[in-house]
């Protein structure tokens, strides 16, 4: 670690304790209720680091969104504590077709939606062309190339794919899973986040801007006999050190995001526990190459130094000191990240797992050769969270070795998901939760066209490798080809990949049942208080 880079972290605005690096750390995903004696009753109150986006599983774009949306709307299938797809409003997992173009879903009977209506494939089609067809989708590329879905009854879904798409089912243990009430899109229609309603073991009740969301227990729910808890509040709590001084009080039982400042004193607590889970995600500086008009609209170019010239961008990437910063942004709590493949992932590799290395002296070369002045300054949107703030000073000191000044400019959590739709940023640091497939953590953010293609980058050599890769079904060949993907996106920059977090979330122990796996959500659904535990 470069003596600036600490002196900066150390001496900056934001304050960090500079640790020595752990070994990895143990998951501690929490368990379900099982046999463990519970009562039935209470109210549950969640500090949440940021303020979910609209509560549309459609357009939504944010980790928070999905705390909440784990409660009141179900998918198709979901993860279990492994990282395995299981059902849960489908009967079975899919049936795909010798060609691999039709998959056949069947679903659940005698469920219905917190509305009272009932859950068949006719709704599942109406959510799933929904996703597909909405003009402000954040779905559709997730979904891959659909010609058709079809409901021939009650209880079967049939999607018909131009070519074959293999990681669909895990998407639909995603937001495309989320199956939503059709008479309420009928009734409310793009107005359908301000009061979802789907099929959960709660039910939306009210949102108070910028303050909280609650959830009631839902009486009409199909398993409504293993739901315990009375209501559950999400309250926005950005800063961590108000959510570390409410859990001491009391006054909330459930935080997410537990600052790596707080997170080892907090642990030699009594009465809170914490849980810690590994990302399939990361958290990256993606450069705007060219979103002129807005995501999913015509791209065009941006005549800056860092947009239009790849040794510009490699540069920047040659001068982020990622284990570094990490180490002492994040007391070491969090890991490196040098791809959208986790190391965990079915299909990580050598080649994934490659890291562009430290370099500065380098990267002042490559400005030099791209005939960039030095120092070259760039423009950094960042969410106004201390740990994000603390990361971007260290940021800055890392890249000012290699000729870098970069600006930074704190803007709210939801407020920033906008900038980067919009494309009214040069770079923008952001994370991303991860998903089982691969797909969903490249195809997503740096196909052409892609609903979540931010940066409005194009690669055509790209695009050919990751559409391969969704089209096969087997693992080794699909490993060696996200592998190829990774060089391609290493030798363009258009997202720089900085470190993975670990998710951490302090529970009260008067609760069981919480739990948090590897996609990040925090699951309250079947949480109830300890047959001796004091409600909060």
């Amino acid at each position: 670690m470069s003596a600036l880079l600490a002196a900066t972290v150390l001496s900056g605005c934001v304050p960090v304790q500079a640790v020595t690096a752990p070994a990895r750390r143990a998951e501690a995903y929490g368990t379900p209720v099982g046999d463990q004696p519970v009562r039935s009753g209470g109210r549950v109150t969640m500090g949440l680091s940021s303020e979910p986006d609209r509560l549309d599983p459609t357009t939504s774009s944010s980790l928070y969104t999905r705390y909440v949306m784990s409660t009141i709307c179900e998918k198709l299938y979901d993860l279990d504590d492994e990282g395995q797809v299981v059902p849960q409003l489908a009967a079975a997992l899919p049936d795909i077709s010798a060609d691999g173009r039709t998959v056949t879903i069947p679903v659940r009977d005698g469920i219905t939606f917190a509305d009272g209506t009932p859950f068949d494939a006719a709704a599942v089609r109406t959510s799933l062309e929904r996703h597909l067809t909405l003009p402000t989708s954040q779905r559709s590329s997730e979904m891959g190339p659909v010609d058709s879905v079809r409901a021939p009854d009650a209880r079967t879904v049939v999607v018909r794919y131009k070519t074959p798409f293999a990681p669909l089912t895990a998407a639909l243990a995603d937001r495309a899973g989320m199956i939503m009430s059709p008479k309420a899109l009928a009734a409310t229609g793009d107005d359908f986040g301000d009061h979802p309603v789907c099929v959960g073991p709660f039910k939306f009740v009210e949102r108070v801007p910028q303050t909280s969301i609650t959830v009631t227990r839902d009486p009409l729910y199909y398993d409504a006999d293993d739901v315990r808890l009375d209501s559950i509040t999400y309250r926005i709590m950005p800063d961590a050190n108000i959510r570390a001084a409410n859990l001491r009080s009391g006054d909330i039982q459930v935080a997410d995001a537990i600052s790596p400042q707080d997170v080892d004193a907090l642990r030699k607590e009594s009465g809170l526990t914490l849980l810690q889970s590994g990302s399939l995600g990361y958290t990256g500086v993606t450069i705007n190459t060219g979103n002129v008009n807005g995501v999913g609209e015509p791209t065009g170019r941006i005549d800056t130094p860092i947009a239009s010239d790849r040794r510009v961008r490699e540069a920047f990437a040659a001068s982020v000191d990622r284990g570094a910063l990490a180490d002492t942004a994040f007391n070491s709590w969090y890991e490196t990240a040098c791809s959208p493949i986790a190391p965990q992932s079915t299909y990580a590799s050598d080649a994934s797992g490659a890291c562009s290395p430290y370099d500065p002296a380098r990267s002042r070369r490559l400005l030099a050769e791209a005939g960039v002045d030095t120092p070259y300054r760039v423009t950094i949107q960042v969410s106004n969270s201390q740990d994000q703030l603390r990361y971007a000073q260290a940021l800055r000191a890392s890249i000012a070795e290699g000729g870098f000044d970069l600006r930074i400019v704190p803007v709210e959590y939801s407020t920033l998901l906008d900038v980067q739709k919009r494309g009214t940023f040069e770079l923008v640091l952001l994370g991303w939760s991860g998903r089982i497939d691969p797909d969903a953590n490249t195809s997503r953010f740096l196909a052409t066209g892609s609903s979540a293609n931010y940066g409005g980058f194009s690669s055509q050599q790209l695009d050919d490798l990751l559409a391969r890769a969704s089209r096969s079904t087997d693992t080794a060949e699909r490993t060696a080809l996200y592998g190829e993907a990774v060089e391609v996106i290493q030798r363009e920059n258009p997202l720089v990949y900085t470190y993975r977090q670990r998710y951490l979330t302090a529970v009260s122990t008067s609760l069981a049942g919480v739990q948090v796996y590897s996609d990040g959500v925090v699951r309250l659904g079947r949480a109830a208080y300890r047959a001796a535990g004091k409600e909060g």
